[in-house]
């Protein structure tokens, strides 16, 4: 069975394949259109479809619009009210409900030779649900805990996975939503709304919550699995930000006081669902299942053993999990557990290569890529890596990456000018997998980089750089056997300087969504001072590309350079 999923209505347009209970392909539309967040989540932009994704998906599996057996559509207009009846205070909602109830006529448009009668409205935060739930490398039974701004009339859904089945167990009605408060803060602070909300979650480890218990009022879990969250005075407790204002020690502390209401409250629905499973694993997806802060704390203090988040947890999921759920009740097959994050665009070595003798750059194909890279870092160069398929989700991991060495403290400053981002915003470690719980103490495994851990005392001086203000890091851990090339790079980075760590932040400028494709990195490396791009097999050096070109001699690493865009037949070929 073939389904493709789509996600459209609201933000983060994407579009997954799944192919007899697999998952073949998953793509955000904002890596293909270069539009962060694909477009904004107002109702005017609702029809706006991820056509250049669900395209991209198609092709990658060599198949058209009138193979599908479905195409499923992660909102169900049927379920929802008006914004009135909900509380919301939306005049344009039902622009979005007519756009929504009209998805299918549109995707038949988008997708020539797709019959409309093949497109499943699957409920919003079902597909979320189905998302975690059935993405999550566990066969056994899970609980499963949604919350994001909104669905069709809730805001989120306690449910649990028995075999290929989701059981509902509880939802949150609208108006009260965490989402959508934090949504409000995040505008509140002076940063943009439904984009900006992680960076509310760094400023908070600038402050302290002294707001707390005045908040708790307004937020808090009612003790049935619901919870209320909706309407709180953010004026009275600080004015707002504007934009191009310095922020204050009050906005910190406010964000400091929201982030620990929402810990709170988020504990207690786990310890509810828990209350009605017993189940030792608890699957996590929709927006608010981004926040690595409260998931740490969910995996440190839950009842849970083990905790597995989504890393496309936002809208974008929903576009994967509304197929696997279908796939699940339609398909004999078993469903399969994503493979892993790296489900986008790929290009081989021969492709990569046509591509910079077109753009006629200067490089270099080393012997070992990945040893080239460490070298560089040792001598505390920035990297762009562009390696393998890109990540489905918001987080770097390894594919479209801007490495650093985690030793010199500057480096964040560094990283935060390269990237045109606020100061106070924190960079990540990899490690290699082996070595985590050396360096690093929280929830381990870490791949998919959605948990805070803290960066144990003996090595906070040893990794500045990423080393937040309150001494903890968003840690991706690298397995080698999943990930060899990293893996090989984080090795031979430690033999060079002792440090099993390199700084990893997506590879993008503020405002703009991470790279994709070769244009994109060769655009993102010559518009921003990285000192040396590794794409795929080959390495551009900064000198080199501004310079014109190299003399063609041989490097001291071994490497063969090129500046040929005719193309000779072996231009750029490793020496014997």
């Amino acid at each position: 069975m073939r389904v493709l999923g789509i996600n459209a209505l609201f933000h983060d347009p994407a579009a997954a394949l799944v192919i007899d209970g697999r998952t073949v392909a998953a793509a955000e539309e904002e890596r293909f259109s270069r539009r962060k967040h694909g477009k904004r989540p107002v109702p005017f932009a609702a029809w706006e479809l991820p056509e250049l994704a669900a395209a991209w998906c198609l092709g990658q599996a060599g198949l058209r619009p009138e193979d599908l057996d479905a195409v499923t559509y992660s909102f169900d207009p049927a379920l929802a009210r008006p914004a009135e009846a909900m509380g919301l205070h939306d005049p344009w909602d039902h622009l979005r409900l007519a756009y929504a109830r009209e998805a299918p006529n549109f995707l038949a448009t988008a997708l020539p030779g797709l019959d409309p009668r093949q497109v499943r409205f699957v409920p919003h935060h079902m597909a979320h649900a189905a998302s975690s739930a059935f993405a999550a490398p566990f066969a056994e039974n899970s609980s499963v805990l949604v919350l994001d701004g909104r669905g069709e009339s809730a805001s989120h859904l306690a449910a649990r996975r028995v075999g290929d089945r989701l059981e509902p167990l509880r939802g949150q009605e609208l108006p009260h939503s965490l989402g959508l408060v934090y949504e409000e803060l995040t505008e509140h602070l002076g940063f943009l709304r439904s984009s900006d909300e992680y960076k509310v979650m760094a400023l908070a480890s600038y402050g302290s919550p002294r707001y707390l218990p005045e908040l708790r009022k307004h937020v808090h879990a009612t003790g049935d699995g619901g919870f209320v969250a909706a309407g709180v005075p953010w004026t009275e407790f600080t004015e707002p930000r504007r934009p191009a204002e310095a922020w204050t020690r009050e906005h910190a502390d406010l964000a400091a006081s929201a982030q620990a209401c929402l810990e709170e409250t988020l504990l207690d629905l786990v310890r509810w669902i828990h209350g009605r499973t017993g189940d030792d694993i608890l699957t996590m997806a929709g927006g608010v299942a981004l926040n690595c802060v409260a998931n740490s704390r969910i995996a440190r203090e839950g009842p849970f053993r083990q905790v597995w988040v989504q890393p496309a947890a936002g809208d974008a999921g929903t576009a994967l999990g509304g197929a696997l759920l279908h796939a699940a009740v339609a398909d004999p097959a078993p469903v399969a557990p994503m493979p892993g994050a790296d489900l986008g665009r790929g290009w081989s070595d021969a492709e990569l290569e046509a591509w910079l003798k077109t753009a006629g750059v200067p490089f270099e194909r080393p012997q070992d890529v990945a040893a080239t890279v460490a070298r560089a870092l040792a001598e505390n160069q920035v990297v762009a890596w562009f390696q393998g398929r890109s990540e489905f989700g918001p987080r770097a991991l390894g594919h479209r990456s801007l490495l650093a060495h985690p030793g010199k403290s500057g480096n964040l400053e560094r990283l935060n000018d390269i990237k045109g981002r606020e100061q106070f915003r924190p960079v990540a470690p990899m490690v290699l997998a082996q070595r985590a719980a050396e360096v690093f103490e929280g929830p381990l495994p870490s791949p998919y980089m959605l948990f805070v851990h803290e960066v144990r005392p003996a090595w906070r001086d040893r990794v500045p750089a990423v080393t937040h203000v309150d001494g903890t890091a968003r840690v991706q851990t690298v397995d080698p056997a999943a990930e060899p090339l990293v893996g090989r790079m984080l090795a031979v980075f430690e033999e060079l300087t002792g440090l099993p760590v390199v700084v990893n932040t997506s590879l993008n400028t503020a405002g703009r969504p991470m790279v994709d494709d070769p244009r994109d990195a060769l655009e993102c490396f010559g518009s921003s001072p990285v000192d040396l791009l590794a794409i795929g097999p080959f390495v551009v050096r900064r000198g080199a590309f501004f310079a014109g070109g190299t003399d063609g001699a041989g490097g001291a690493d071994g490497t063969r350079h090129s500046r040929d865009t005719g193309g000779t037949g072996d231009a750029g070929q490793e020496t014997p």
